[in-house]
C-alpha cells in the first residue's frame, strides 16, 4: 500500500499524462487520460495502477534500485 504519493500532470494535446510516484520506494507509473476527466478521476486511475504495481513488486521481486540525482 503506498504512503505519500506525488502526482504530476502534463497536458499533451487533448490528453493528460498523469504520473504517480510513491515517495517511499520511488516507484512510478504513468497513465494517459482524456483531458475532460476530472482531476480526481485522473488521480484515481493513476493510484489504482500504482497500487497494482506495488503489489506485484511485493510478490517476491527485489525492491527497485533507487536513483541518484546529480
Amino acid at each position: 500500500m503506498p504512503g505519500d504519493v506525488l502526482f504530476e500532470f502534463v497536458q499533451i494535446g487533448q490528453q493528460m499524462r498523469v504520473s504517480a510516484i510513491d515517495e517511499a520506494t520511488g516507484v512510478e507509473v504513468v497513465v494517459i487520460t482524456p483531458l475532460n476527466a476530472t482531476r480526481l478521476q485522473m488521480q484515481r486511475v493513476a493510484m489504482a495502477k500504482l497500487k497494482r504495481k506495488l503489489e506485484q513488486d511485493d510478490t517476491g521481486s527485489t525492491p527497485p534500485a533507487r536513483g541518484k540525482f546529480a
